[in-house]
C-alpha cells in the first residue's frame, strides 16, 4: 500500500506545488480533482483541465509525477451521475467521460465519482434509473482500461430534508453497484456517523475496493440526542452541518485506523489510501490545510509499510 492525498482541499494551488509539498512529506501519489473550471463553484478543485487534454499533456503531466517520484492513484470527479435535472445529468456524463479519457491517456486505472440520485424520486426508482444510465458509462471506461470507483458518500447535502442523495451509502446496495460493474473508493467516514462499523464493513466487501480515502468522523453522543441521526433542523447554518458529527483528518476522529489498515493488509490489499481533507478544525487557509495534512501522515504513515 502506498499513502496518497486529494488534491481537492488545496484548490487555489497549482498540482505542481501540491506535489512538490506531498513527495517532502511522506506522501507517495495524488489522487487528482479534475472538476470542470467554474467560477461560480471556487470550493471545486481543477488541478487536471480534462477538456482537450491530449498525450502532450499527459507527457507534461507525467514528467511532473516523475520528477517527484509520486503516483497518479486516481482523478476525482465526484458529482450526481443521476441529477434530476437532464440537461445537467448530460453535462455530467460528458465530463465524467473526458476524465476517463484523461485517465486511459495517463494508464490511471481509476475515476472516482459518485452514483447520486434524483432526489424526485423514491429510492427504489433511482435504482431503476441508475440500472438504466450508470452501464453505459461502466462500458465507456471499460474499454479504456479505466474503473468507475465509487465513494460511499451519502450526499445528505444534495437532498432537501437531508437524507441519503448518493445510492453507495450502504454496504446493502455495495453488491448491487458492483453488478453494474462499480467498484468501491472505500471512506470509513460516512459509516461512523451512520452507526456503522467501518472495520467490519470494509472485512465483508473487500472484494470490491478499488481505492481507498482516509477520512475520520467526529460523534458528539450528547448533540446526537438532542438532534438525532438527520442532523440540525432549526437554524442549521448548512445543508452539510448535521450539528451532531464533524469530519477531521485520520487520527482526530472515531475511526480505528490500527485495525482499517490492518484488514487491507490482511485482505491483500495494494492500492493506495489517500487522505481527503475535510477538517473544519485545520481548514481556512493552505496553511492551515497542510498542518491537517500532516496530521494524516503522522496517524497513517507509521501503518503503512512501503
Amino acid at each position: 500500500m502506498k499513502l496518497g492525498l486529494l488534491t481537492a482541499c488545496l484548490p487555489g494551488e497549482s498540482l505542481d506545488e501540491i506535489a512538490g509539498w506531498a513527495a517532502a512529506h511522506g506522501y507517495r501519489g495524488l489522487e487528482v480533482a479534475a472538476w470542470p473550471r467554474d467560477p461560480g463553484r471556487p470550493w471545486e478543485a481543477s488541478h487536471l483541465d480534462v477538456d482537450g487534454f491530449d498525450e502532450p499533456a499527459a507527457r507534461r503531466l507525467r514528467d511532473l509525477f516523475d520528477r517527484h517520484g509520486l503516483a497518479l492513484s486516481a482523478l476525482a470527479y465526484y458529482e450526481n451521475n443521476l441529477h434530476a435535472d437532464r440537461p445537467t445529468r448530460e453535462r455530467i456524463h460528458h465530463h465524467l467521460r473526458r476524465c476517463v479519457d484523461a485517465a486511459a491517456l495517463l494508464g490511471c486505472e481509476h475515476v472516482g465519482t459518485f452514483i447520486g440520485r434524483d432526489v424526485t424520486l423514491p429510492v427504489a426508482a433511482n435504482l431503476r434509473l441508475a440500472e438504466e444510465v450508470l452501464p453505459p458509462l461502466v462500458e465507456y471506461a471499460q474499454e479504456r482500461g479505466v474503473r468507475l470507483v465509487v465513494e460511499n458518500c451519502p450526499m445528505e447535502g444534495w437532498h432537501p430534508d437531508g437524507y441519503p442523495a448518493n445510492l453507495a451509502y450502504s454496504p446493502e446496495l455495495w453488491r448491487w453497484l458492483a453488478g453494474l460493474g462499480l467498484y468501491l473508493n472505500f471512506d470509513p467516514s460516512h459509516l461512523v456517523w451512520l452507526g456503522i462499523d467501518p472495520v467490519a464493513a470494509l472485512a465483508e466487501h473487500l472484494d470490491l475496493v478499488r481505492h481507498v480515502q482516509a477520512k475520520d468522523a467526529q460523534v458528539d453522543p450528547r448533540a446526537r440526542n438532542r438532534f438525532g441521526v438527520f442532523g440540525q433542523v432549526i437554524g442549521r447554518e448548512s445543508p452539510w452541518v448535521s450539528g451532531w458529527w464533524r469530519y477531521r483528518v485520520p487520527g482526530l476522529g472515531d475511526v480505528d485506523w490500527r485495525r482499517l489498515v490492518d484488514v487491507l493488509y490482511e485482505g491483500g490489499y495494494d492500492g493506495f489510501v489517500s487522505v481527503e481533507h475535510e477538517d473544519p478544525v485545520w481548514s481556512g487557509s493552505p496553511e492551515r490545510v497542510r498542518q491537517g495534512l500532516l496530521l494524516a501522515e503522522r496517524t497513517l504513515g507509521p501503518l503503512i509499510v512501503s
